[in-house]
């Protein structure tokens, strides 16, 4: 056994090595190992701080996620947090720079630009090095203390790292914490899997994610952050801005690499406009640019308003938009009983996409925006992805307008709708609407889940509105000879149906608990919760503090999971006489397997599906890569090895021949699967 000094010695050199790795991959865009190595790394940290003794510091990399989030506590920031003036044409800024040089009596003035990123902002406090606490930026002068959750992001270093220049005693910077945009799809398609209302954008997705109760679930978004100020720094003084930046960027701190010094207002134009070009290339949202006068000296001799920095001004983009008319507004069911309104447009080109609806999310959205069917209104997507209507163009109005009423029960099965004061969304209370049958079992049907082909939509329809199923598990009864009968079916369909059911009883046993459509528990939750427990009847057996010792899973998915199950022993038992092999052994392909296969090619290395594909789906392909040990991300960054290019690649194809990545053909990657 190793000695309490020796092994006090290898941890620390331990932890002083992931955070170097760390902050290559996060925050320097160079990682210098595999991934499958980093989480070796990981695993033999945990394993000697388990071993060991001593109490695990805080700063520790084993320590990002703990337990529950204490939200609520609001606490002053040091100095406040103003918003900054806005500018939306070349006129604003020139009297910016014009209102700048008066003030200050005609001396030299350089801008620094920034790109200003729409995300939420916080103040992150480090003491001797240790992030100590996180605060949002709240009403400017109160935060809350998210720090448990701030904590999760892996571009938020727990400990800085040691530099040329000392760090300070105590040091409060100041940030913006965001989601990548191609990620929030991804999210927004488990929100509404769950039932829940998706993200209007990526800004309201951080927001939603940093304030949420389980650190956890926080842990699986992929949220990043910019520190873009240095607010106090104890002992020390700087000159400039840039100078600021550049320090706090040896301290280990993720600063944009797109910001600028310039000796002039019209270079800042310059600036602007080249990102008013380029902006939609970035894998995340900006709605403008900040600029701020460099020297530190001059931004106090120019002060501040009530509400802004005389010295700063934000110079926002012009978002794309459109009109349109509302035609209708439809009510849709999710599986979870959640009501979504969507209001159905008459046809609109935007940003390059036909925009036919736009989700109105509940119904306090269509009172605050006083929404009504026939009114024309101001389209626009969001981060390009999200159609949004961000105003009703009412000196319009006929008179001729319908507003709208929210249904007082089901549209789907005429149940009556609860509303409670803890959450703006109204449910169907009725288990057996179905509605929400019909999208459940969409849900355990779709690829990501058990993969059964050929049960569509209008198959589902016909299957429970005929009563022949009443919960997923009715699936496994099912015959031919019935099948056969329903529309558009015929006998060769149905065998093929029937043939695809029976096979999605081998599928690993993450994949079904996935496809049971728990709340809180997406793909990557339910691969950790199957890894640990290795079967379902384990899971099912456990206890919520049994499922909470899992690293990763807070108080909130635990709760999720175990009443799920202390609920659904009757189906779960229908599943196991129907032969689902899974629920007493997972079938489950680790990274430790993956390792030990000889010349596997893609153990260890991100890759990038995008494009069509002929002989697969992009999700099959992922769980082809995945399945092997390698990792599949959304975006193109310098940390990916290899792009997998189907027809049409687009923009990620560009990006990788920018940044030297190797691109693989469909054929390329079949023959490396074979």
């Amino acid at each position: 056994m190793m000695e309490s000094g020796v092994m006090q010695t290898e941890i620390e050199k331990l932890r002083a090595l992931i955070r170097h790795y760390e902050r290559q991959y996060y925050i320097e865009n160079h990682p210098e190992i595999s991934d499958s190595d980093f989480d070796a790394l990981m695993r033999k940290l945990e394993a000697l701080e388990a071993a060991d003794p001593m109490p695990i510091p805080p700063d520790s990399p084993t320590q990002r996620v703990g337990g529950g989030a204490e939200l609520g506590t609001r606490l002053q920031h040091r100095n406040p947090m103003l918003s900054l003036n806005n500018s939306y044409d070349e006129n604003d800024l020139r009297e910016f720079g014009a209102r700048v040089e008066r003030l200050l009596e005609g001396a030299p003035v350089e801008y620094v630009t920034e790109l200003k990123i729409d995300g939420l902002g916080v103040s992150l406090t480090y003491e001797n090095g240790i992030l100590t606490q996180g605060l949002t930026r709240g009403d400017g002068e109160y935060g809350e203390d998210v720090t448990a959750n701030l904590r999760t992001i892996r571009a938020v270093p727990l400990r800085l790292a040691e530099a040329e220049t000392a760090i300070p005693p105590v040091l409060e910077v100041r940030g913006e914490v965001f989601l990548p945009k191609d990620c929030l799809s991804e999210i927004n398609v488990q929100r509404e899997t769950e039932g829940e209302s998706p993200f209007a954008n990526p800004r309201n997705a951080a927001a939603g994610s940093l304030r949420l109760l389980d650190a956890s679930i926080t842990a699986s978004r992929p949220l990043d952050i910019f520190i873009y100020t240095l607010n106090y720094a104890e002992g020390f003084d700087f000159a400039t801005h840039t100078a600021s930046l550049e320090s706090m960027r040896r301290w280990g701190l993720k600063c944009n690499p797109s910001t600028a010094c310039h000796k002039s207002i019209e270079a800042v134009q310059t600036y602007y406009q080249q990102w008013v070009e380029k902006r939609h290339e970035l894998p995340y949202e900006v709605d403008g640019i900040v600029v701020k006068v460099n020297h530190l000296s001059q931004q106090q001799t120019l002060g501040t308003t009530a509400k802004y920095p005389r010295w700063a001004i934000a110079y926002k983009f012009n978002a794309q938009q459109a009109i349109t008319t509302v035609e209708k507004i439809e009510v849709q069911v999710g599986r979870t009983g959640t009501l979504t309104p969507v209001a159905i447009l008459k046809p609109v080109s935007l940003a390059g996409a036909t925009i036919t609806n736009a989700t109105l999310h509940n119904e306090q959205e269509i009172r605050t925006k006083d929404i009504r069917i026939g009114d024309r209104i101001v389209l626009e997507r969001a981060g390009d992805v999200i159609p949004k209507i961000v105003e009703v163009l009412t000196a319009d109005r006929t008179g001729n307008e319908v507003a709208f009423k929210f249904p007082e029960q089901c549209p789907a099965c005429g149940s009556p709708v609860q509303r409670t004061e803890k959450e703006v969304a109204v449910r169907c209370v009725n288990v057996a609407c179905a509605a929400q049958l019909k999208r459940r079992i969409a849900h355990y049907a779709s690829r990501n889940a058990l993969q059964i082909e050929g049960l569509g939509p209008a198959t589902i329809t016909q299957l429970v509105d005929n009563e022949l199923v009443r919960d997923v598990a009715d699936l496994y009864t099912l015959q031919v000879k019935v099948l056969s009968k329903l529309e558009r079916m015929g006998v060769p369909s149905a065998r093929n149906l029937i043939h695809q059911i029976e096979q999605s009883k081998m599928v690993p046993a993450e994949k079904l608990l996935f496809g049971l459509g728990i709340f809180h528990v997406g793909e990557s939750i339910a691969e950790l919760l199957i890894e640990n427990f290795l079967s379902l009847d384990a899971l099912s057996k456990a206890t919520p503090e049994d499922i909470e010792s899992v690293k990763g899973i807070g108080p909130q998915i635990a709760e999720s999971v175990s009443t799920f199950f202390s609920q659904n022993q009757v189906l779960l038992e229908k599943l196991r006489q129907a032969g689902l092999h899974c629920l007493t052994a997972a079938a489950v392909f680790t990274q430790t397997q993956a390792s030990e296969t000889v010349d596997n090619f893609f153990n260890g290395k991100t890759f990038v599906v995008t494009g069509s594909l002929e002989g697969m789906t992009r999700s099959e392909a992922s769980h082809e890569i995945k399945s092997r040990g390698g990792r599949v991300t959304s975006s193109v960054t310098s940390k990916t090895d290899y792009l997998i290019a189907g027809d049409g690649a687009g923009s990620k194809y560009t990006k990788a021949e920018e940044l030297g990545i190797s691109i693989l053909t469909e054929t390329d990657f079949f023959e490396k699967l074979q």
